[in-house]
């Protein structure tokens, strides 16, 4: 029976490198490094694939190659689980799963679940030991607000394209037959 598609990052523990499995085949990145440049110099894992465990961070930091793989954020207990195990959790609860989570409101975009965490942190108020000391002169607290004001865009374009990832996901998990 063919898996629907996931993305997901696996280890190869012997051979120190990450192995993404990209909707059904298995890709080994160059380097224990996930980013649009290892993506691009990808090769087709060709080894013992009983040996990868799932990796426990699947969240992407490349908001490049975090568009391209839809990596999700999984339950605690499949994480580090063999590449075997994994497939067998996601061909019979995996569907389920991730159809309750949308049906729920909740992303199960691990890129989502990343950039709220951030967003989340970002609001937090700061603590007396991080405010500015008194004797600042007006050229730094002037740079400041500029880089205050640059910073919101971004993380509004970030939120944007996680949206319309999880708004393309649901769709695709929701209202497409097999």
């Amino acid at each position: 029976m063919r898996l629907r598609p996931i993305d997901a990052i696996f280890v190869d523990p012997k051979r120190r490198l990450y192995v993404v499995y990209y909707r059904g085949e298995l890709w080994q990145l160059p380097r224990m490094k996930i980013d649009d440049r290892s993506w691009q110099n990808r090769q087709p894992y060709t080894d013992d694939s009983s040996g990868l465990y799932l990796s426990i961070h699947q969240a992407i930091s490349d908001p490049v190659l975090a568009q391209k793989l839809r990596t999700l954020n999984l339950p605690v207990a499949v994480r580090s689980s063999t590449l075997p195990r994994f497939e067998a959790w996601w061909e019979t609860h995996g569907f389920k799963w991730l159809t309750e989570k949308l049906s729920t409101g909740q992303s199960p975009l691990a890129a989502h679940q990343e950039a709220v965490m951030a967003k989340m942190i970002d609001n937090q108020p700061a603590s007396p030991s991080n405010y500015p000391s008194a004797n600042l002169d007006n050229d730094s607290t002037a740079s400041d607000k500029v880089t205050e004001q640059k910073a919101i865009p971004v993380a509004g374009e970030a939120t944007d394209i996680f949206a319309d990832m999880l708004a393309d996901l649901a769709d695709e998990v929701l209202h497409q037959q097999l």
